[in-house]
């Protein structure tokens, strides 16, 4: 059984999250208010935090920005009306692991749920390579999101910082396949500015580092017509 927390202040949808997440078979906490969500999560350690941003007391961000100050590595999952790029993009650079715009799909929401359920357990996704929480590895690199230090064969490798956050949304995929469009808007909040051969050349530069071969990559690999994804 996993324990859930929703911080949610809109009682017909919380009333709504905590039925299905317990038919599932879930331990579900509810908490209203920002602040006293972020004591309730720093206390009780659940395995996911569903978290609203409008919130009493203190905003979404606040609340996730105090769970990674913490260093909690709890995934999140915001949950928001707030379907505008920026928003997004902050909610991801503050931490958190997935967001979903109301109004949404339940089973969309609840497979979401157990994806991040599953990368957060012993020998899923996320712990395969290394048993410490938010350490990654493919191959002889190391990504560490808690400190943001990527290491090769144990050295550290300096790469830009939207290099490293396109690194991120390729391990946050977990082999999916993400096109040019996709990464543009996660890495870049998809500013008309950005063209697509920008994501070409980070690209490039993350196989010159950590690839033994850049010209024939074995992890971050060219998905013909479609885009990208890492091969861990």
């Amino acid at each position: 059984m996993s324990n859930v927390l929703i911080i949610e202040d809109n009682p017909d949808l919380a009333f709504g999250l905590v039925n299905n997440l317990e038919i599932d078979g879930h331990h579900v906490e509810l908490v209203e208010d920002g602040a006293l969500g972020l004591e309730r999560a720093k206390v009780t350690r659940p395995d996911l935090v569903i978290l609203d941003l409008m919130l009493p007391g203190l905003n979404g961000f606040g609340v996730l920005k105090g769970l990674r100050d913490a260093g909690m590595q709890t995934p999140v999952l915001i949950l928001s009306a707030r379907a505008e790029e920026a928003d997004k993009l902050r909610g991801f650079r503050y931490g958190a692991d997935d967001y979903v715009t109301k109004p949404f799909s339940l089973l969309e929401m609840l497979a979401r749920v157990e994806a991040l359920l599953r990368r957060g357990r012993p020998g899923g996704p996320a712990a395969a390579g290394d048993a410490r929480p938010g350490v990654h590895r493919f191959g002889d690199v190391e990504v560490d999101t808690t400190t943001r230090a990527v290491r090769r064969s144990g050295e550290e490798v300096q790469i830009s910082p939207k290099a490293y956050e396109l690194l991120c949304a390729l391990i946050e995929l977990e082999g999916k396949v993400a096109s040019r469009h996709e990464l543009l808007r996660k890495v870049w909040g998809f500013r008309a500015a950005v063209m697509s051969r920008t994501v070409d050349t980070h690209v490039a530069e993350l196989r010159r580092k950590l690839e033994e071969d850049p010209a024939n990559p074995r992890h971050i690999l060219t998905i013909r017509k479609a885009g990208y994804r890492l091969q861990a």
